[in-house]
């Protein structure tokens, strides 16, 4: 594909975050991970309609919903370049299908996100901006509680009204620190990028990075269950070389409140235990990714 951007301007010292480089023949790829909750799916693919800088595919990596999910993203595929890569419900097996979508995605650089996070309509165009070879990138999210992700509308989307902090103040949304996440100036995001004692970590619902650099650590390590289950990818990343980029600021996402029936103390231990490991021996790729090992 090919596409102009422009460069905005600034001062050298903040170039990092205000150049903006021509990437003609970039291809840009966002994965999708869902499991049976067609109404969050739905307003998060509201904000992908809106965006400034429409991807070159979306994979929806669904772990085993059921025909409502299907049927939604089959009506989605009549506006967007979507497609569904499905697996059989076999209790929680995220990483599997991650993998599957990262195996059939044709896209060199690949965005992650989730089913309950709605995007702001420049949020693919600022994950190509900051694309730099060497690098991932890390963005974070915006909480939102259940009776507001509740009542989101389409139109509440397409109009941009639901990242518009005197829209969410009518609707109870508390003005904490928080709120400076949906703040717009691109110099303000910078310093508190720069600023933030928030790791960039690789997480789930809004991290980027090259296709060539997540196989050449063999993706998601399939050992891995619920809780943290994708830091130990960005471990991996790390110890093949490959920096992370603090992004909260700047991508942003609106998170919509759900239940978490997976956590348990005994997983997240596992997965604990499993990135100590990662981080002690060096490990770059696991041996139960993309490609089997073992």
């Amino acid at each position: 594909m090919k596409k102009t951007y422009l460069c905005p301007v600034g001062v050298t010292k903040f170039i990092w975050y205000m150049k903006v480089e021509s990437l003609n023949g970039f291809t840009v790829g966002v994965i999708i991970s869902t499991y049976n909750n067609p109404q969050w799916l739905e307003k998060t693919l509201w904000g992908y309609e809106c965006q400034t800088l429409l991807p070159d595919e979306i994979i929806v990596a669904d772990d085993g919903s059921g025909e409502e999910t299907r049927c939604l993203i089959e009506r989605f595929s009549k506006v967007l370049p979507i497609r569904h890569v499905w697996q059989e419900d076999e209790g929680f097996r995220k990483n599997q299908i991650l993998n599957k979508a990262i195996s059939v995605s044709k896209s060199a650089y690949l965005i992650f996100t989730d089913q309950d996070c709605v995007p702001r309509e420049d949020f693919v165009a600022t994950h190509v901006r900051f694309a730099r070879k060497g690098y991932y990138l890390s963005g974070g999210y915006f909480k939102l509680p259940m009776e507001t992700s509740r009542f989101i509308g389409k139109e509440d989307v397409f109009s941009g009204n639901v990242f518009r902090l005197s829209w969410l103040r009518q609707r109870g949304i508390k003005c904490t620190f928080k709120c400076t996440k949906l703040f717009r100036s691109r110099f303000y995001a910078w310093l508190l990028n720069t600023i933030t004692p928030t790791k960039a970590t690789w997480n789930g619902c809004n991290v980027s990075g090259w296709k060539e650099d997540i196989m050449a650590v063999n993706g998601y390590n399939e050992d891995m269950v619920y809780g943290g289950e994708d830091y130990e990818l960005g471990e991996r990343m790390r110890n093949l070389g490959i920096r992370s980029k603090q992004i909260r600021y700047s991508a942003v996402l609106l998170h919509l409140d759900h239940a978490r029936p997976y956590r348990n103390r005994k997983g997240m231990e596992q997965n604990h235990a499993i990135w100590l490991e990662t981080r002690k021996m060096k490990v770059i790729s696991t041996s139960n990714g993309i490609r089997k090992l073992r």
